[in-house]
């Protein structure tokens, strides 16, 4: 029993390891983190009101293509509010590839399912900056299971 849970441990590290996010946003090529403006922080656990961030949020500036960051299979389309006022930037996309599941919010995608390559397109960042003007535009990736995903990164 000791040895499984130690099998379990080191393939829980293993995968976390091995998965590093390739390029999400043209102009980016780091994927360089949100860190503080007026509206706020970009890393998960940040307060946000009375809730918490639970994603991890990654510069991409209104209008840039936004990249398969591994292979990946599209999981259909993300409705990210339901404040009609935030229209404009209501779109996102579900994810699987590597063993992990999450989501890009303020993503239009061109496409909603199939799969995709590392580094292929997969649609083009909203116009933040008409619903949070000098917000530091973002992809906010969150996990599926809105575990952390910064150790991805």
């Amino acid at each position: 029993m000791r040895r499984f849970i130690v099998a379990v441990f080191l393939a829980g590290l293993c995968v976390c390891d091995a998965v590093k996010f390739g390029q999400l946003c043209s102009g980016n090529p780091s994927n360089n983190r949100r860190t503080s403006d007026n509206w706020g922080k970009g890393h998960y656990g940040a307060t946000r009101g009375t809730r918490t961030h639970q994603g991890l949020d990654i510069v991409c500036k209104d209008g840039s293509v936004v990249y398969a960051p591994f292979d990946v299979t599209l999981q259909g389309k993300v409705t990210v509010y339901t404040d009609p006022a935030k229209s404009a930037i209501n779109s996102g996309i579900n994810l699987q590839g590597q063993g992990l599941c999450f989501k890009l919010f303020y993503v239009n995608p061109d496409r909603t399912s199939g799969s995709v390559r590392k580094g292929e397109r997969i649609g083009t960042m909203l116009p933040m900056q008409s619903v949070y003007p000098g917000i530091t535009s973002h992809v906010h990736v969150q996990m599926c299971d809105k575990s952390n995903p910064t150790p991805y990164f």
